[in-house]
């Protein structure tokens, strides 16, 4: 049988089934991605601009006259309620765009939106460049047009949020389509803020210049025009960096100007040789007295806290401050109280401030001269220290093992390699004075010998300073201070002697530590600040932190009682209740005294006073009466403390913690042990005990006799709590300088003028 036979053609295949499909390509696959992203962003897109067309049709713009609401900033007291002042409202005089010169008005456009002329209101291509930038860590770009700030000043708020900046884009467009370029650029300079209170351009040129908007002239209109993108750090007036900042934004506007075809580059390159003369300007009578030094304070630590210059002037916002009015008049009035007579404040600085132990509020300060005559606010700018440094290092000493009874040198010269530091008037006061007595009498060579006696030496003193509240010379301090850094506080061998320059607010919040048991607060001027709407927008946090022990606070302490018992402060017995304090003077390359002092506290305030004359360091001696930080410094103290003080309880200090010696760095300084005193069976002629100090286990008295003047040192003070009494009261010092320290003319009398005149630093280098 014949086989079956197959069709010619080719080989027929049965069809795949679904499974076996082969696989795509990798070219497949990616396009197929491709695909749907590319229909998805189309979708996005059509979305995002269906989105943008609605919110287009559906925002309109709002009326200025209605949106555009000002509110004066109103600052208080720290009882909230008493009103300290305000921050103005908005000081506009509108002027046309013919009135403007045109050099201010390509300045603007050439500092702050170059494409100005050109764009639709809106700067696509510099929002992207500003987006990269900003998204490879550089310095923050902002892309915002010229049209885009004034559409957020006039009828936006300042509001940091993505809804906010699509309906200024929005509003942006409008607003270009429906005003001229120069009609925008005539609202926004109308509109801007510059500082100094100025909005707009024809206030800026008064405020500046003294001049009108129409008369600005090149180099004065590349200044506001550069003073408008940071109106605080771009004021001359607010010191050398903010006037080398200004310099740089200054050349930056110029060199935009040449560019863009405003001027040549002959006249870009001869404006940039120096900023314009700038006028003395009078300042607004709200800011007379002290009270514009308070203001100046707030706007500068708003700032800092974050709040804009705009938000300050016009935000309504409600500051409620630290200052008490008590206190600020206690400053001004205790400073016209205590002054020498006859002394003006033009020549003679005087600078107060007190701040509260445990908080860290500043209550109280005193600027100087009246604001309307300077603005430099000595509270601030501070002075070189002298010796009210010397219980920052008093503090090293007894956390390193030492205590008030350890003995240094009192003898005076002492050598420190090619230096020979010296008492005041050169005095010896023996071979081994206490620490007790060196703080007594600011006996400078024993302080020099601790320095030296440190683990670490001036380093040791300058961490405990900071830790206390005076902040370093210049990087991170575990507390800021005003100012934040405190210039010369090097880690030198008379350190402790104070050259550096303090302020007294640091000063006055490093002797709050001491007040309040070793514990420090960081110092603050604002409590809290409210929005025009009732929001808190800020509320101040109080921050501590244990400096120094509880027992080395109280010896430091008592230490300080005994300079206002019977020491070099006596003056401040007039205070009537128990204080604590220390004197300073400093001196200058030649031996002037450049700087005197007296800082102090109570249970409940510290207070700094520094007299200083000229730039800051005039010289005192044979200008003033006297110099010493005994006399006038603290005279003033007292007259600014007990208005302070009236109405409050008389508080006690603690009871020293009498210390003893605990391993310290040196052993060469340990307590004068007095030989025995000889054997007898006649009783002393003299037994009453030493009355100018009582034994550890009492308070110290500061109430001074009521007829009777301030008490005399007498050879024994001191010896119950060192231990090394004599047998005779009346007997001379031992032998070799070594009752208690006080040696060869040292424990010796004399009232608080007298004793002040050992406290001087004395150099003599060799």
């Amino acid at each position: 049988m014949a086989g079956k036979r197959r069709a010619e053609g080719p080989p027929s295949t049965a069809r795949p089934s679904k499974d076996e499909k082969e696989p795509k390509t990798t070219k497949q696959r990616v396009l197929k991605v491709l695909k749907w992203t590319g229909i998805t962003f189309l979708v996005l897109a059509l979305i995002a601009v269906g989105g943008f067309i609605i919110l287009y049709r559906s925002i309109d713009i709002p009326d200025p006259n209605s949106d555009f609401q000002t509110e004066a900033s109103h600052i208080y007291y720290a009882d909230g309620k008493t009103e300290l002042g305000k921050f103005a409202t908005q000081n506009r005089d509108i002027v046309g765009y013919d009135e403007m010169a045109q050099d201010v008005k390509d300045a603007v456009v050439a500092a702050e939106n170059q494409s100005f002329w050109t764009d639709k209101g809106i700067d696509p291509k510099g929002i992207l460049r500003a987006a990269f930038s900003n998204a490879q860590g550089n310095s923050t770009q902002g892309a915002s047009t010229i049209t885009q700030q004034y559409v957020k000043i006039l009828y936006l708020t300042q509001e940091q949020s993505y809804k906010r900046k699509v309906k200024e884009a929005i509003l942006s467009l409008k607003i270009q389509r429906q005003q001229s370029k120069e009609e925008i650029l005539t609202g926004y300079l109308n509109t801007i803020y510059f500082g100094r209170g100025a909005y707009g351009v024809e206030a800026a040129a008064q405020a500046f210049f003294d001049t009108t908007a129409k008369k600005l002239n090149l180099r004065e209109s590349a200044v506001l025009a550069s003073v408008l993108n940071n109106p605080t750090n771009f004021d001359p007036a607010n010191g050398h960096d903010a006037k080398k900042a200004l310099k740089e934004r200054y050349d930056y506007t110029l060199d935009n100007m040449a560019k863009l075809g405003n001027i040549t580059e002959e006249e870009s390159e001869k404006a940039q040789k120096r900023l314009p003369p700038f006028p003395e300007q009078e300042t607004e009578d709200t800011y007379g007295g002290q009270k514009g030094h308070m203001l100046e304070m707030i706007r500068n630590e708003l700032n800092r806290l974050g709040f804009t210059d705009e938000e300050i002037d016009g935000g309504g916002l409600q500051v409620t401050t630290t200052f008490t009015k008590k206190a600020m008049d206690a400053a001004e009035e205790g400073v016209l109280a205590g002054k020498p007579e006859g002394f003006g404040d033009k020549q003679l600085h005087i600078g107060a401030a007190s701040v509260e132990p445990g908080t860290g509020a500043v209550r109280g300060f005193y600027a100087g001269q009246d604001y309307l005559d300077s603005q430099l606010n000595w509270a601030l700018a501070g002075g070189q220290a002298g010796s009210t440094f010397k219980p920052f290092a008093l503090a090293t000493g007894l956390k390193q093992g030492y205590s008030l009874k350890s003995t240094f040198e009192g003898n005076s010269p002492i050598e420190v390699g090619d230096a020979e530091i010296e008492n005041q008037g050169d005095t010896d006061y023996g071979s081994a004075v206490s620490l007790l007595k060196a703080t007594e009498d600011s006996i400078n060579t024993a302080y020099i010998d601790l320095t030296l006696a440190l683990e670490n030496g001036p380093e040791d003193i300058i961490e405990t300073a900071n830790d206390m509240g005076v902040p370093p010379e210049k990087g991170k301090a575990p507390m800021r201070g005003f100012p934040a850094h405190t210039p010369g506080l090097e880690p030198q061998t008379g350190v402790s002697l104070g050259s550096q320059t303090v302020s007294p607010i640091n000063m006055a919040n490093g002797y709050a530590t001491i007040a309040n048991g070793g514990v420090a607060a960081e110092p603050f001027i604002i409590q809290s600040v409210v929005n025009a709407d009732g929001e808190k927008e800020y509320t101040h946090k109080v921050k501590t932190h244990q400096a120094i022990g509880e027992d080395v606070a109280a010896d430091v302490s008592y230490a300080m009682q005994q300079v206002v018992a019977t020491g070099s402060g006596t003056a401040a017995l007039g205070l009537g209740r128990p204080a604590a304090g220390k004197t300073g003077t400093a001196t200058k390359t030649g031996g002037a005294v450049s700087s005197s002092w007296f800082a102090g506290f109570t249970p409940q305030m510290a207070t700094a006073v520094m007299y200083v004359r000229g730039v800051g360091n005039g010289q005192l001696d044979g200008w003033l009466p006297s110099y010493f930080g005994g006399d006038y410094p603290a005279e003033t103290w007292t007259e600014i403390m007990t208005r302070e003080m009236e109405g409050l309880e008389v508080e006690e200090f603690p009871e020293p913690a009498n210390l003893e010696e605990r391993d310290p760095p040196s052993e060469d300084h340990a307590p004068y042990t007095p030989p025995p005193p000889p054997k007898t069976t006649k009783k002393p002629e003299t037994s009453k005990p030493p009355t100018s100090e009582p034994p550890p286990s009492e308070p110290p008295s500061s109430e001074p006799p009521p007829t009777s003047p301030p008490p005399t040192s007498d050879p024994t003070d001191d010896c119950e709590f060192l231990g090394n009494c004599p047998t005779d009261p009346t007997s001379p010092s031992n032998p070799g300088g070594g009752n208690n320290g006080g040696g060869n003319g040292g424990g010796g009398g004399g009232n608080g003028r007298e004793l002040a005149t050992r406290e001087t630093v004395g150099v003599r280098r060799g």
